[in-house]
């Protein structure tokens, strides 16, 4: 549980700016006017200081209520434009077809591949099967893995 113990705001506060800060990425002075529109004044630094605290034991919390998904999966990379330049989007969905994973990666190639599969059956466990296309890539990065 999270301890909130010898805070000055109360706890509504601190998460309400923590989960804004890392939902949508904004930054700590724009979050202080965020805050202030709200009738909270509080100062960037004290944000900062909220978000490198609480942020990771949120985290944990959140990570440990996930719920199970199917074992099924199906993964596929696409080449996309990010910030104009081009990269790889490695994803991957249950057969429900909820998200659990993705990774940006400037090769399609085994080494990407193969740090794909490791992140997500770190984040997800161990799958019972995997559908994928016909890179080569792909399945030796899975190899890779099963070894």
């Amino acid at each position: 549980m999270l301890s909130f113990k010898g805070t000055h705001f109360q706890k509504d506060v601190i998460l309400y700016a923590v989960f804004f800060y890392v939902r949508y990425g904004v930054s700590y002075r724009d979050l202080e006017e965020i805050m202030e529109e709200r009738g909270v004044e509080v100062d960037h630094a004290t944000l900062n200081r909220w978000v490198i605290r609480y942020s990771p034991a949120i985290a944990v919390k959140a990570k440990s209520q996930k719920r199970e998904t199917n074992k099924s999966w199906r993964m596929d990379e696409t080449y996309i434009k990010v910030k104009g330049q081009w990269t790889y989007l490695y994803r991957a969905v249950d057969s429900r077809g909820d998200t659990l994973d993705f990774m940006l990666s400037e090769r399609r190639d085994e080494e990407a591949a193969t740090a794909f599969f490791k992140q997500t059956i770190n984040n997800n466990g161990f799958p019972d099967k995997v559908v994928m296309d016909k890179s080569g890539a792909n399945y030796a990065g899975l190899a890779n893995i099963n070894l």
